[in-house]
């Protein structure tokens, strides 16, 4: 398969919380890079298409959206926030 990314990504595995709308669910952070991350999720049918991505080690916070879905992996896209 192509490489499309920009940035390689670091492999990675940490714990990490999907924030969405008042609800949270624990995933794992399988590789990461400045614009997106592949996450593993017990049941990938309850994420929204956007939601905020939250470090179990350093409370760090990525507002992200779905790029795509294989089985309980998540591909994401960081989404960049502009202040109000």
């Amino acid at each position: 398969m192509e490489e499309k990314r920009k940035h390689p990504r670091t492999e990675v595995d940490e714990p990490a919380y999907i924030s969405s709308g008042g609800s949270v669910m624990s995933c794992t952070v399988r590789n990461i890079s400045p614009e997106g991350a592949a996450i593993d999720i017990e049941n990938p049918a309850f994420i929204p298409p956007r939601f905020r991505l939250v470090m179990a080690s350093d409370s760090s916070v990525r507002e992200c959206q779905v790029a795509w879905i294989q089985r309980n992996r998540v591909g994401l896209t960081f989404v960049e926030t502009t202040p109000a």
